[in-house]
Parts: structure tokens; C-alpha cells; sequence
């Protein structure tokens, strides 16, 4: 058999390989990583063997969770196969306690408004997940629409202003007070 390609080779190693040198720098198990990003820990196993290519929505996730410099996620990003003009634009942002921290920044390729009827939302050690789903299509199951990740910090705030933002513009309020009286003669 006079083949020059190992037997166990696959077609994304080297991607798998720079993956788990990632993985092991920041000292974390498979567990970790694939509770942070939401898959399961074979699948992360099986994309650092290079079975398995990881969808451009994981890659980001595991660049951001990596924190990786623009040079490491740009190759990351051609070791997958996907084109160098969709990667992320590499910032700087400020955490929940001003400090500069390097982060990936996504651009919205699409600002069209997507209604959703439902969402997931998962907390981990790493933050909170909500995926925002929506019925219907063909097979009638759930389809993720958007998925927006952040610090728990970050939801609580997300949760009050959103709550004051309900309350505001929520028709009760904006009716003066019920009087006890009024209500014991409409009954």
C-alpha cells in the first residue's frame, strides 16, 4: 500500500490540533469547553481529533470562550475551510468591571427584526445561553433564529431593563390608579 497519508488521518486535524492546544493551555476538560459552547463533550472530542468539522457558529463560540488573538482565530478560522472574509472583526471590549478585555465582536450581516414564539435559555458556570426559536417550516420543529450569549451580570441587567421597559409601556400603567370603591361597585 505505498500511500503517504497516515492511516488515522482526517480531514481537519490540524484545526482539531490547534483546538485542543487551546483547550489544554487554558487548563480546561472537554467538559468545560463543550458546556461552555453547548455541545456535548464527544462532539468537542471529535472535532480536536479532526473528525469533525465544527460549524461557523461553534468556531466563534470556541474563539470567543478561547479569547483568542486575531492572528490564532484567523487560522482557526482558514483551518475549517470557511472564507476570511467572514471572520469577525477581533476587539476590544470592556467587561462588567471596565477592564479591557480582548473579545470577537460579531457584524450582523442581517438587521431585518425576527419575531420569535419561544426561547431556551441555559446557565452554566460561564455565562447565560439564550437561543430564540421559532415554530413552523416544514418538519414543524423549533428553529434557532438567533443565539446571544453573555456574563450572568450582563442578563441581570439585560432583566431589569427589560422589566422597566415592559413596565413602561404596559397598559395598566398607564391607566390612573383603580380605587377599592370603584371596583366593589362594578362587581
Amino acid at each position: 500500500m505505498g500511500m503517504n497519508t497516515p492511516k488515522n488521518h482526517h480531514p481537519f486535524e490540524p484545526l482539531g490540533t490547534q483546538l485542543k492546544r487551546l483547550r489544554e493551555k487554558h487548563q480546561q476538560s472537554l467538559a468545560e469547553v463543550s458546556g461552555a459552547v453547548e455541545i456535548d463533550p464527544e462532539t468537542l472530542n471529535a472535532i480536536e481529533e479532526g473528525i469533525e468539522r465544527p460549524g461557523e457558529d461553534i468556531l466563534l463560540l470556541l474563539i470567543s470562550h478561547f479569547a483568542t488573538k486575531e492572528d490564532v482565530a484567523t487560522k482557526l478560522w482558514e483551518l475549517a475551510g470557511y472564507s476570511h472574509e467572514e471572520l469577525p472583526v477581533q476587539n476590544v471590549v470592556n467587561d462588567v468591571h471596565g477592564k479591557a478585555q480582548n473579545g470577537v465582536v460579531v457584524l450582523p450581516a442581517d438587521a431585518r427584526i425576527v419575531y420569535t414564539d419561544m426561547v431556551h435559555v441555559m446557565v452554566n458556570n460561564y455565562g447565560v445561553v439564550m437561543n430564540f426559536m421559532q415554530t413552523g417550516g416544514p418538519s414543524s420543529q423549533p428553529l434557532a433564529v438567533a443565539r446571544v450569549g453573555m456574563s450572568r451580570e450582563h442578563a441581570k441587567s439585560v432583566l431589569e431593563v427589560l422589566q422597566k421597559t415592559l413596565n413602561l409601556h404596559d397598559p395598566k400603567s398607564l391607566r390612573p390608579e383603580s380605587n377599592p370603591k370603584q371596583e366593589k361597585n362594578e362587581q
